[in-house]
């Protein structure tokens, strides 16, 4: 067997176990750690007043602008500009909340999480060889 084909995670040899191994830690971890994150939102004010329909004003203008041109810079710009301030408008209007958990389960979350990205950082690195056989 040539050098080539025994690549491993990473183009390097060996490690493929320790790579899945650590993925499906990291994985676990992560999914446990989200499956406790709350995500709300609050309402989009401008000066005291709901902002929600006016984002929308941008991109319904470029879109009327692109149905009657498809091929119009300004309507381009407009639909584009107003999705990037609609999607703006909810990233900034999020409240993120981390629910009440013992501290037994946070570090499990946390531990896997980092075990398994640890595993997967090393599974990237060169291994040593098995001994050649006689």
């Amino acid at each position: 067997m040539s050098n080539d084909q025994q690549r491993g995670a990473g183009g390097t040899p060996g490690g493929v176990l320790e790579f899945f191994a650590g993925l499906m830690m990291s994985g676990i971890g992560a999914y446990l750690f989200m499956n406790q994150v709350e995500v709300t939102t609050g309402y989009w004010r401008f000066y005291g007043m709901n902002a929600f329909g006016l984002s929308l004003l941008p991109m319904l203008v470029g879109i009327g602008i692109l149905f009657f041109n498809g091929r119009s810079a300004s309507g381009w710009v407009l639909t584009l500009l107003g999705f990037g301030i609609i999607i703006a408008g909810v990233m900034m209007n999020m409240h993120i909340y981390f629910q009440p958990t013992s501290l037994f389960n946070t570090l499990i979350m946390l531990g896997l999480l980092a075990a398994g990205l640890g595993l997967i950082a090393k599974s990237l690195r060169p291994h040593s060889a098995p001994p050649a056989e006689p």
